[in-house]
């Protein structure tokens, strides 16, 4: 059976038609109207003149709902995605950290069982390895323990053992790095620039071997340096100088108002892409938590809208959900509703090639569809046509389900 939501705003990449219809079979988007168009046999779903954009793609997330893709689980993958379709996002690259290489082979396999049991939650797009091969002075929240230069012999067994990987963070300025990128790239595997000091110099040379993202801008990463008097730009300048896609954590805490529009003024919507670098407190009540493992990760503090490191020295990790980084895009960084939904929908498809099936309302496209009120407050959730969430109202108030 077709679907219809009419009596829409359907938000595209450059406009907004206003009293709109979406038409949804087997699905993929089979048609976006200017009109509400008659039709038969159809489940028709009233928007109530509220908006309707292609779900949102977070390139970078660790966890949420008090879970972590690291717990060793396919339980803790279904939990994330379920969490995460709350809040319209409807795919994810979900994340690891710096681990055991045992545990990040577990955590591979993990994923590919909970990619073929994932029918309610945000679609998985693959495996984002975020480390371990890291500048220790930019390790950030990362365990130290783990921390390295890039070893042939280990990225290629990982490598040979999994064929879910789509994207890897490391720091470019370290010994066998450049050719750490040129195997991801013959692998067709995204490199990225991540908890790094490098400089100007070793930022080009990496761009130009495949390191074409920036992993958090501005978080983890070197700025203009000094060395014998002389200045030298790093990876945060030349990030910004570069043709190079940027990820910026808009939680409004890692990134104030002020950066937030230095980024959007230099890069605009079509190199920037939201991500929430969600832990597993997102969701959640403030109050205690763990990064990482929840057998062993790291203690952490939440308030603030942030998770912080026990002793309050440092963040360690964002408790994000997608619909508040367009909130804060919107509000603090001025960006309109189009441009801050481009950041979050067709930006993050193209960077993982995906732009083909998804990211914007388009005839063919995979039917991943949000409905949400003017206050970026989420109503529905659909994937590839399947309402997998609806906001409910009760004389209680407001409650989710999923």
């Amino acid at each position: 059976m077709k679907t219809k939501i009419f009596n829409a705003n359907l938000v595209t990449p450059h406009r907004i038609i206003r009293d709109g219809a979406l038409l949804i079979e087997d699905g993929k988007i089979l048609q976006v109207c200017d009109v509400n168009p008659p039709t038969h046999d159809t489940f028709d779903i009233d928007a109530q003149g509220n908006y309707v954009s292609p779900g949102f793609i977070d390139l970078h997330i660790h966890g949420g709902g008090n879970s972590d893709f690291m717990d060793g689980s396919v339980q803790a993958f279904l939990d994330i995605a379920n969490t995460h379709a709350r809040f319209g996002t409807t795919a994810m690259v979900p994340t690891t950290l710096t681990s055991e290489l045992d545990d990040l082979i577990k955590t591979l396999d993990l994923y590919e069982q909970a990619n073929r049991q994932n029918f309610h939650g945000s679609s998985f797009l693959g495996m984002h390895l975020e480390g371990p091969y890291f500048a220790q002075s930019q390790r950030g929240a990362q365990d130290p323990r783990y921390i390295r230069n890039p070893d042939a012999s280990e990225y290629n067994r990982i490598l040979d053992h999994s064929s879910s990987i789509v994207r890897w963070s490391a720091a470019p300025e370290l010994d066998g790095a450049i050719a750490f990128g040129q195997r991801l790239m013959q692998r067709g595997i995204l490199p990225a620039v991540a908890h790094t000091d490098a400089v100007y110099e070793e930022v080009l040379e990496a761009f130009d071997n495949g390191y074409t993202l920036a992993t958090h801008l501005y978080s983890a990463m070197s700025g203009v340096t000094r060395k014998n008097a002389f200045r030298y730009a790093g990876t945060i300048e030349s990030a910004l100088l570069l043709d190079m896609d940027v990820e910026i954590i808009a939680d409004g805490v890692h990134l104030p108002e002020a950066l937030l529009k230095l980024i959007y003024k230099i890069k605009g919507p079509d190199r920037i892409a939201l991500i929430t670098d969600a832990m597993r407190a997102a969701a959640m009540p403030e109050g205690e938590s763990v990064l990482g493992p929840k057998s062993n990760g790291l203690k952490v503090i939440v308030e603030d809208g942030v998770a912080k490191l026990a002793d309050r020295s440092s963040f360690a990790g964002s408790v994000a959900t997608a619909d508040r980084l367009i909130r804060n895009m919107i509000s603090m960084a001025g960006v309109p509703l189009t441009e801050a939904l481009k950041m979050m929908t067709l930006t993050p498809a193209r960077i993982m090639k995906v732009d083909d099936r998804k990211g914007s309302l388009q005839k063919g496209k995979d039917a991943d569809v949000i409905i949400f009120d003017d206050k970026i407050c989420i109503q529905k959730t659909f994937i590839k046509g399947k309402m997998v969430y609806e906001k409910q109202a009760t004389s209680a108030g407001n409650v989710y389900r999923l």
